[in-house]
């Protein structure tokens, strides 16, 4: 079985074991806190960032991108259900706006808020030796960029069936990521997207989201509305 080095609520370890899930890829969980730079975890990565999935082989695909591409290739004809299950689903237009959604929620939106949001609200309390305050004015722009890119999940949401177009595809996994680990930490007025609300209920409910919604943080309890398919 492959190996899945990873951590709770980062966003793209997240958006992989959705995606691993939803085309029946079973993978053992590995945790690795990757502020802690140990050799190993950088022998198997020189870049120190996660995922990393190992294969039975041993091949060791290095990030999201590597490892969304290798079963994209691998799985264009998979079936799961007696349906096709693929990552990037469609025609080439539509998987080249699946790849830009991606990259968007991948690059931008990490950029802009889940990167700093968990090391303000998480990960600078865990970094050893280094006591850490949130800081009021990060945290006034993080929340300024969530409210941003949740409008723009909203509109997607309310123009697609699924955010790429008529078909689920990686782009939503990879945005389910991000938003699961913000809402993880109650940061998210649900009340005001009522398309994007729409959209991540139909996420929550499916199995593949089941083990993300039981992951708990050791001292930060989720929100209220966190693992409720009803919120």
């Amino acid at each position: 079985m492959p190996t899945l080095t990873q951590f709770k609520l980062c966003p793209k370890s997240r958006s992989v074991r959705l995606a691993l899930a939803e085309i029946g890829v079973e993978a053992t969980l590995a945790e690795e806190r990757p502020w802690e730079w140990r050799p190993s975890f950088l022998a198997l990565n020189p870049a120190g960032e996660l995922p990393v999935l190992t294969l039975e082989s041993g091949l060791a695909l290095r990030g999201v991108y590597a490892i969304s591409e290798y079963f994209a290739e691998l799985l264009q004809n998979h079936e799961k259900g007696g349906r096709t299950a693929p990552l990037f689903p469609g025609t080439i237009e539509e998987r080249a706006e699946q790849r830009r959604l991606v990259d968007w929620f991948h690059g931008k939106l990490d950029r802009e808020v889940t990167r700093e949001l968990l090391f303000e609200r998480i990960y600078g309390h865990l970094v050893p030796d280094r006591s850490h305050s949130p800081d009021p004015d990060a945290l006034r722009a993080i929340r300024a960029n969530i409210r941003y890119h949740m409008s723009y999940v909203n509109h997607l949401a309310h123009e697609r069936r699924w955010l790429a177009g008529n078909e689920m595809s990686f782009a939503d996994s990879a945005a389910a990521g991000h938003i699961s680990a913000i809402d993880y930490l109650g940061e998210i007025a649900w009340d005001d997207y009522a398309s994007a609300k729409s959209w991540y209920a139909r996420m929550k409910s499916r199995p593949s989201f089941r083990p993300l919604l039981a992951d708990r943080m050791a001292g930060i309890a989720p929100a209220a509305v966190y693992a409720d398919l009803d919120f």
